[in-house]
């Protein structure tokens, strides 16, 4: 795992030669009813300690009164409206050229709000896909830099094929086990030793008298992420998702779904010239 931390960190810093862009659906359901849809495709600017994201469009549909309405920009956009979508063509969507890193999203929860499930979901994405974070997935959910295996123990279970990929199968947990954090699989491939899947849930539950106290659950919480080599070794994660429920305050209870993919890398490029010499 020493010789994996040590290739997570060298492909840490070798993301921040690349440009990409992440397309994501992130989806709000009570039930069976989607209540909020966001569909973004987000630039993805890798910076020395994270990344810029500039969102270039979004198509959303919200529940208001039983009837659907479009939107094609965040909520905190000056320029946000909302669509009638019985009146209005689903197929006609602005792109919005807005940096997405002035637009801080929160959620904001309040019993027969319709503006609830938008919140959610923009805060959702933001919260998973940005927070310091050069590959468009939130940092800290997969333990293998060495900054984070220092807590975990890990368990090699066998040899597998997945992906196309020769690769070792190793179980991971916390070392602390009253820590809320992350347990899980990573499938490593057995000549990169790079990480090819990685398969994460909650390593213990929130206690009941905090879920009692405060009103908040999050059964079936984790995430799988997948990732790929780029044409110079490079590997990045490919694909990000998750499902799972949240209850909050008692009256509020949804299904969360998101999922991301990373594509159109291109490489950064700097040019240099070289000016003549002044004559004197």
């Amino acid at each position: 795992m020493a010789r994996v931390a040590t290739n997570q960190d060298t492909s840490d810093t070798a993301r921040t030669r690349y440009l990409y862009v992440q397309h994501a659906v992130v989806t709000s359901r009570k039930g069976k009813t989607v209540m909020c849809e966001e569909i973004t495709d987000s630039r993805i600017i890798p910076t020395e300690h994270g990344a810029k994201q500039q969102l270039l469009k979004l198509d959303g549909r919200m529940m208001v009164k039983k009837d659907y309405v479009l939107y094609t920009e965040l909520s905190g956009s000056k320029n946000a409206k909302l669509k009638d979508s019985s009146t209005e063509d689903t197929s006609a969507t602005n792109s919005s050229k807005a940096d997405s890193d002035d637009e801080e999203a929160s959620i904001h929860i309040s019993s027969g709000d319709n503006e609830t499930d938008r919140s959610l979901v923009e805060s959702m994405r933001s919260n998973l896909t940005r927070d310091k974070s050069k590959d468009g997935i939130s940092a800290g959910l997969f333990p293998l830099t060495s900054k984070n295996q220092a807590g975990y123990q890990f368990h090699l279970i066998g040899r597998e094929h997945i992906n196309g990929h020769e690769v070792f199968h190793i179980d991971f947990h916390p070392k602390d086990k009253d820590e809320f954090t992350w347990k899980g699989d990573a499938y490593i491939d057995t000549t990169a030793y790079q990480p090819v899947v990685v398969r994460t849930a909650m390593a213990r539950k929130i206690p009941f008298a905090v879920r009692t106290l405060l009103g908040t659950s999050l059964p079936g919480l984790g995430f799988t992420v997948t990732y790929a080599p780029q044409a110079d070794g490079v590997w990045f994660p490919e694909t990000f998702g998750t499902e799972f429920k949240l209850k909050i305050f008692f009256f509020f209870s949804r299904e969360i779904i998101i999922s991301a993919r990373n594509r159109n890398f291109e490489k950064t490029h700097v040019t240099s010239h070289i000016l003549p010499e002044e004559k004197n």
